[in-house]
Parts: C-alpha cells; sequence; structure tokens
C-alpha cells in the first residue's frame, strides 16, 4: 500500500464519474447507504480461504524443505513479536477438525494453497518429492470431496522454496519460471483428478512488491525501483508458462480450470471536476490491478505504466526503463492466460495527483504513479491500519474489471475483516456488518452484469498474519494461539455467513435483522466457553511462574495480568448479553 494520509471529504457519499466508465454502469447514480435485497444467481459459490504458511504449521515436520517464510519470520525483528508460522493454527494436523467447520458452515468451496517446499523440498523436481507432503494434500482434497466442499487450490501463495532463493535470488531470476512449472505440472499430474479449479498466484503483487522492493515479507529484499518490476515480469511469464502446460497437457482429460488471484484496492477521485485528480484514480488501479491483469488479458502492461515509468527512466539518465519489456511473441503468449480472475478486495483510498522527483536515489515503485491515498476519518477501521470499510469500492472495482478486461468470470477470492484488540471478542458485530455490506454491493455488481461465479470469505481461521504475526485476526474462527492444541471456536459472524449461505444471498429486511440478533446470541455461550479455557490456561501459568525464580516482571504481566483481564472482560459481555436477550424475550 502507498503511505496514507487522513484527509476529510466532502463527496463521500456521492458516486463519481471514472475516466473509462462502462456504458451500462451509472457511475454517477448515488447508491451509497441503499441496502439491495435479492438473491445471488442459482449455482453461485460461497466459500472461506487460507494459505499453507498462515495456517499449516508443522514447518520442519514429514520431510517439508524450508520455505523463505520459515527463514524470514526466525530473524529477529522481521515478524511483529518475533512470531513465527511454526506452529500456526496446526492445520497440518487437524484436517478432519477444519473439514468439519467448513461443513458446518455449509461451504461450496474451500481454497488453500499448496505449499512448494512440502511437495518438493528444495523447489526442484529432479532433486527430490516429498511423498508425504503428497500425501497430506491427497487426503485434505479427498476429504473435501467427500464432505462436498469444491477444492479450489493455490499453487503459490508466497512459500517459495528458500534453496531456489539463496541459488538463484528468487522471483528476480528467469528461471523460476521453469522450476514453478515443473511444480505445478506435478501438481497437476499428482491431485488433477479430482481438482478442477487452479488459481496459479495468489496476490503477486505483495510478492513483487513487498518482498523485493520494501522488504516487508520474504524474502526481505530491498531493490528499488527494479526489484518489484522484474519480479512481477517473471511472475507473469510462470503464470502463463503454467497455464499453457495445462492446456495442452492436462485440460482434455481434466477438464479443469486454471486462473489467478489478484489483488485490489479501489481508488476513487478526491476532486471529481479536476482532470488530474481523475487520471490519478485510474493510475492507481492500474498500477496495482492492471499490472498484472492487462499483460493476462491483453499481452502488455498497461499503458500509463510503459509511460511514467519510461519517462522517469530517461529522466534518471538511465539507457532503458526500469519497467521490462515483453517480446511480441511474449506477448501474444500471454494474452488469454485466463480461464477465471480471482479478485481479492478489502478496501478503498481516495486518491489525488502528487507530483515526485525523478532522481535515481528517489526511484520507486511508489514515486512512479505520481498520486498520493487519502483516507475518510469517518470510515470505518477495526482492525488492520491500512483496511477501511468502505463497502460502495468494491462494486465500482468489479464494474472495473468487466468493462476493462471484457468481463471474464470472476471469483471474490478474499475478503474479509480484521480486529485487532488484547481481547479478542467473539461476538463480532463489526465483521457482520462489513461482510453485510461487501457482500450486497458485490450482489449489486451481479445486478449490473458483473460475471461473478462465487464469493470467498477471507478467512475461515485466525492464523499468522505476515508481518504482523498474531497480532490481527481475519477468522470466522477465533483460534486460541497460547493453547497448544489450538482450539477453534465460531465468532458470531461465523452464524451470520451460514445463514447468507444457505439464502444465497438477503431475502428481506426482516430475516436479515433476525439473522444478526440470533448470531449474537450463540456467540454469547462460545464467549462462556473461552473464558473457561482461558481461566485454566491463567491458573496452569501462575503455578509455573511460582515455580521459575527467573519469571521477570513483564512476563507475568503478558500470561497472567493481560489473559485475566481479557477472560472478566469476556466475562462481563457473555453476562450483559444474556441479561438483554433475557430483557427483550
Amino acid at each position: 500500500m502507498l503511505p496514507c494520509c487522513v484527509f476529510s471529504v466532502c463527496h463521500v457519499f456521492m458516486l463519481v464519474l471514472c475516466l473509462s466508465a462502462a456504458e451500462d454502469f451509472d457511475w454517477t447514480k448515488n447508491e451509497l447507504g441503499s441496502f439491495y435485497y435479492g438473491t445471488f444467481p442459482a449455482g453461485f459459490s460461497w466459500g472461506a480461504g487460507s494459505s499453507a504458511y498462515q495456517t499449516e504449521g508443522a514447518w520442519d515436520k514429514d520431510g517439508k524443505g524450508l520455505s523463505i517464510w520459515d527463514v524470514f519470520s526466525h530473524k529477529k525483528g522481521k515478524i511483529l513479536k518475533n512470531d513465527t508460522g511454526d506452529s500456526s493454527c496446526e492445520g497440518y494436523y487437524k484436517l478432519k477438525d477444519d473439514v468439519s467447520l467448513m461443513k458446518e458452515l455449509k461451504l461450496n468451496h474451500y481454497i488453500f494453497s499448496i505449499s512448494w517446499p512440502r511437495v518438493i523440498p528444495t523447489g526442484i523436481k529432479s532433486d527430490h518429492i516429498n511423498e508425504k507432503g503428497i500425501q497430506y494434500y491427497n487426503e485434505l482434497i479427498d476429504h473435501l470431496l467427500e464432505n462436498k466442499v469444491t477444492p479450489i487450490v493455490t499453487l503459490y501463495h508466497w512459500d517459495l522454496p528458500q534453496v531456489l532463493q539463496e541459488k538463484y535470488g528468487g522471483w528476480q531470476n528467469i528461471s523460476m519460471v521453469n522450476y514453478f512449472n515443473d511444480f505445478a505440472n506435478l501438481c497437476f499430474e499428482r491431485f488433477g483428478n479430482r481438482v478442477k479449479h487452479w488459481i496459479t498466484f495468489n496476490n503477486p503483487w505483495s510478492i513483487a512488491v513487498k518482498g523485493y522492493e520494501t522488504g516487508e515479507h520474504a524474502p526481505g529484499v530491498r531493490l528499488k525501483g527494479r526489484g518489484a518490476y522484474r519480479a512481477a515480469h517473471h511472475i507473469i511469464k510462470a503464470h502463463a508458462k503454467v497455464w499453457h502446460t495445462y492446456n495442452t497437457q492436462w485440460r482434455s482429460k481434466q477438464k479443469g480450470l486454471v486462473g489467478i488471484s489478484l489483488s485490489g484496492d479501489w481508488g476513487e477521485p478526491v476532486d471529481i471536476s479536476n482532470q488530474k485528480d481523475i487520471e490519478a484514480a485510474e493510475r492507481y488501479v492500474q498500477f496495482y490491478l492492471g499490472w498484472f491483469a492487462t499483460p493476462i488479458f491483453h499481452g502488455d502492461y498497461p499503458q500509463v505504466m510503459k509511460d511514467f515509468i519510461g519517462r522517469k527512466s530517461v529522466q534518471q539518465g538511465l539507457g532503458t526503463s526500469r519497467l521490462p519489456t515483453f517480446s511480441p511473441q511474449e506477448k501474444s503468449y500471454i494474452k488469454g492466460t485466463c480461464d477465471f480472475l480471482g479478485i481479492a478486495h478489502f478496501t478503498t483510498r481516495y486518491i489525488t495527483q502528487k507530483n515526485n522527483p525523478s532522481s535515481r536515489s528517489s526511484s520507486s515503485y511508489f514515486t512512479d504513479c505520481d498520486l498520493a491515498e487519502l483516507v475518510d476519518p469517518r470510515w470505518p477501521d477495526p482492525g488492520s491500519e491500512w483496511l477501511y470499510s468502505v463497502p460502495w469500492g468494491f462494486r465500482r472495482l468489479l464494474n472495473f474489471v468487466k468493462t476493462h478486461y471484457g468481463n471474464p468470470m470472476m471469483y471474490v477470492t478474499e475478503n474479509g475483516v480484521s480486529e485487532k484488540m488484547l481481547c479478542t471478542e467473539l461476538c463480532d458485530d463489526w465483521r457482520i456488518q462489513y461482510y453485510k455490506d461487501y457482500i450486497n454491493e458485490m450482489l449489486k455488481a451481479t445486478k449490473d452484469g458483473v460475471n461473478l461465479k462465487g464469493y470467498t470469505a477471507w478467512s475461515l481461521l485466525d492464523k499468522f498474519e505476515w508481518d504482523e504475526g498474531y497480532s490481527e485476526r481475519f477468522g470466522l474462527y477465533y483460534v486460541d494461539f497460547k493453547n497448544k492444541n489450538k482450539p477453534r471456536y465460531p465468532k458470531a459472524s461465523v452464524q451470520f455467513y451460514k445463514r447468507i449461505i444457505s439464502s444465497n444471498g438477503f431475502p428481506n429486511q426482516r430475516e436479515v435483522e433476525n439473522w444478526k440478533r440470533k448470531a449474537v446470541e450463540t456467540c454469547s455461550s462460545s464467549n462462556q466457553l473461552l473464558a473457561a479455557e482461558e481461566q485454566r490456561s491463567t491458573a496452569a501459568n501462575i503455578l509455573r511462574l511460582i515455580h521459575d525464580p527467573l519469571t521477570n516482571y513483564m512476563e507475568m504481566v503478558t500470561e497472567i495480568v493481560v489473559p485475566t483481564v481479557c477472560t472478566l472482560s469476556i466475562l462481563l459481555s457473555a453476562i450483559f448479553l444474556m441479561f438483554l436477550l433475557r430483557r427483550r424475550n
């Protein structure tokens, strides 16, 4: 994300004109705050998602090789509180338990990723194939299908084998294209008779920018102005090669689909009367989503990226653009390599023009696009500092994709909201509101003619959140990470989402309001269970600390005082909810 400034905007309740507006979508119509009651098309698929490193744990078990995230998270100071994904949700050992949660939710599909180093420890197929890793994913796929949950499999959700990073420089090196293709081909061979939906990459924007430009994410490489573009270039080529491999070798036998999941926030002009702001807003979306979507659908990078990066490269005295180029043969090879497009969307920004200097020392992906991001202080922000709830941007982004890329078959592959608080509240009314509003904007988009086939709540479980560790929680289910068994507790949003699924949308106002009331009733008993468990955990910690003379004051605060306060808070909230419900009855 670009650095954000807070800005109070006078037209927060106005839909504005976009440069490349679709003829059949009225971008000026004011429908903000309006709720549409109706249902999704028959056969619409409802799901939830996860990724391997964030949930599996078992980082060094059963022959798994090291990933770049194993190494990165073990370096002090890289992750908040020095957390790691070593054990995470222990999903590797709780496969059947988690599929039972999906069955209870009545999910139609589940998105998960295959850990490349769990299947090929070094990342190089000719070195060694780890059959225990293959066995784990076979069991997961089979158990999903036995419970009538369709597996949608991501081949790469950020956990590159460490050997490939050390030996070749990871996605900075063109050799990754062939190694990734070998891995994908193995997955098609072993799992493709049951898996019919494949996602090559999840959110390549973050892989490129945070992994090779800012270094915030693994592998922690900082190559300002070049690293992200080079990594993205190789990722796009790798995606295309895998699509062609499936198309020529497997499609006729397996009848599956291969797509990619792209992350995209919506960008809205700050001043709708200012042409520069309007252009900056479209540029924001093109530098973010279009960076990958435009080559895949049209064969080359967005013209605005080529123009801006090329011009800045000249101003910096470089002989060629820092944005790599595709040959005519590569453009033809890449164009059209998408059977469906995955969209990961969470939030929106207001965008304004900002001229950045063009010196060599200041060149970066962030300064190349000459814009600034702004937020309205009235937007709700319950969790991650970057994630504001702005539902109307979702519909606009989906219509943008429809307009620019020929209305491809789309699945929403990630959408959800986090919480960031010391004491987690299972009665997550803010998440219920987020899902209600965002899914409703998606429903409006289907009425606009957007070719949406499914929606994926992000995420099924609380999990490891990359550089934020365990400080942020996106899950429908709360995971007690302090308990070695990692028990799961349903949040109120589980019941609410379950009712959306069973109704395939929002049938009427009275029923939808009743869903929320019943969801809150259910979570009060879950709160009591969690409080009781935390009491037992706190008591065990007290006994341990009494017998440990080396325990310092901070450990006592962290392991006794804070959990005790949280337990009391949970119990009080449960009692208060029960009191309100009894009064209402």
